[in-house]
C-alpha cells in the first residue's frame, strides 16, 4: 500500500509556531514588547545581538528541517521499495496493453476469415441497411453480452446497454436509452423489445443499498434511482430475506418496472395496444447458466394507477 512520505516545509507561519523560535526570540515576550518596539523604531544596536542570534537559530532550524526531509526521503527502505514495486507493476500492466491489442487483432482477423468472408452476401446486404426484429436493452456488465448469450447474429438485434438495464420513464427527459428506443421503434420498426436483467448485478446492489429519503449525488446513484419503485416493492415483499436474496428479487422486479416505463412512451404504448409491438422481460442467471423469459400482458396490466403492476404471460425457463 502506497503511503506518502512525511514532508517538512519552512514558512513565516511555521517558524512563528516553532518552539525553538519562541525560545530564541525575546520579541515574543509581551512584557518586553513596548521596549523592543522603541528600540526597533530608533534602530538601536542593543537589539542587534538578539537579531544575529535569531538568524543563527533560523539557519540551524533550516538545516535541521533539511536533514529531517532528507531522512524522511530515505526511511524506511521497505516503504521506498514497496512504492517502486507498485509503480513498476502498474507500468508493466499498462505496457501489456499492446499485447491485448495484438490478441484483439488476431480475433478480428479470425472473424474476417471465418465469418465475414464466408457470409459475404449477408454482410453486403447489411451494408445497405438494417431491419432487426428485436431491440434489446441489457446491462453494461461485461459478463452478460446478449449476443453471446442468446446468439444474436449481425442485423438481428438493435442493442442498448446501460448500468442495470434500466428504462427511464418518458417524463424523465432525453437519455441515450430512450433515444435508441425512439430510433428502434419509429425508424427501424422493431417488433419486439426485450429487457434483460441478470444475476449479481452491481447496479441493483447499489440501488438496494440506497436510503429512501436520501438523494445521492453520484452519477451511478442518480441513474439507478430510476428503479426506485422496484426497490420499494422488493423491500415490502422480502422483509424476511437476507440482502443477497433481496437483490436477486429486485433484479427481476426492476425488469418489470422497465417494462412499465416503456409504456409511458406514447408511440410505444400505441404500437403495443395495436398489436404491432410486443414487450418482453428476461433474466440471465450466469451462476447456474439459466435463462427466464416472459412477455408483458398489456390487456391484463394495471398501469393507470400509480402503484399499478404489469401482468405477464408466456413465462418460460431455459436451462
Amino acid at each position: 500500500m502506497a503511503v506518502p512520505s512525511p514532508s517538512f516545509s519552512l514558512s513565516k507561519h511555521s517558524l512563528s509556531n516553532s518552539p525553538s523560535f519562541h525560545a530564541s526570540n525575546p520579541s515574543l515576550d509581551p512584557s518586553k514588547a513596548s521596549v523592543l518596539g522603541t528600540q526597533n523604531v530608533f534602530g538601536s544596536k542593543a537589539n542587534l545581538g538578539g537579531v544575529e542570534q535569531t538568524h543563527l537559530r533560523l539557519w540551524n532550524n533550516l538545516k535541521t528541517n533539511s536533514d529531517l526531509r532528507l531522512q524522511a526521503s530515505r526511511e524506511p527502505p521497505g516503504l521506498t521499495k514497496e512504492l517502486k514495486t507498485d509503480k513498476s507493476e502498474r507500468m508493466e500492466r499498462i505496457g501489456h496493453g499492446s499485447d491485448l491489442f495484438d490478441e484483439m487483432k488476431q480475433r478480428f482477423l479470425s472473424f474476417k476469415k471465418h465469418k465475414y468472408m464466408q457470409n459475404l452476401e449477408l454482410y453486403e446486404k447489411l451494408a445497405k441497411g438494417q431491419a432487426p426484429k428485436f431491440m434489446v436493452i441489457a446491462c453494461a456488465d461485461s459478463r452478460v453480452c446478449p449476443s453471446s448469450i442468446l446468439g444474436f447474429q449481425p442485423g438481428e438485434a438493435f442493442v442498448i446497454r446501460n448500468v442495470a438495464n434500466m428504462v427511464p420513464p418518458y417524463e424523465n427527459g432525453p437519455s441515450e436509452t430512450n433515444a435508441g428506443l425512439e430510433f428502434a421503434v419509429n425508424s427501424l420498426k422493431v417488433e419486439n423489445i426485450l429487457v434483460i436483467g441478470h444475476s449479481q448485478c452491481g447496479g441493483i446492489r447499489a440501488l438496494m443499498s440506497m436510503h429512501d429519503d436520501v438523494e445521492t449525488s453520484s452519477l451511478i446513484g442518480s441513474w439507478v434511482s430510476v428503479g426506485m419503485n422496484a426497490r420499494v416493492r422488493t423491500k415490502a415483499a422480502t422483509k424476511l430475506l437476507n440482502f443477497d436474496q433481496q437483490c436477486k428479487h429486485c433484479e427481476k422486479e426492476s425488469v418489470n418496472c422497465s417494462l412499465a416505463n416503456l409504456l409511458t412512451y406514447p408511440w410505444v404504448e400505441e404500437k403495443v395496444r395495436n398489436g404491432e409491438l410486443a414487450i418482453h422481460g428476461g433474466y440471465y442467471d450466469f451462476v447456474d447458466c439459466a435463462f427466464e423469459k416472459w412477455t408483458l400482458d398489456y390487456k391484463e396490466s394495471n398501469l393507470k394507477d400509480k402503484g399499478g403492476r404489469v401482468a405477464v404471460k408466456d413465462r418460460a425457463f431455459w436451462f
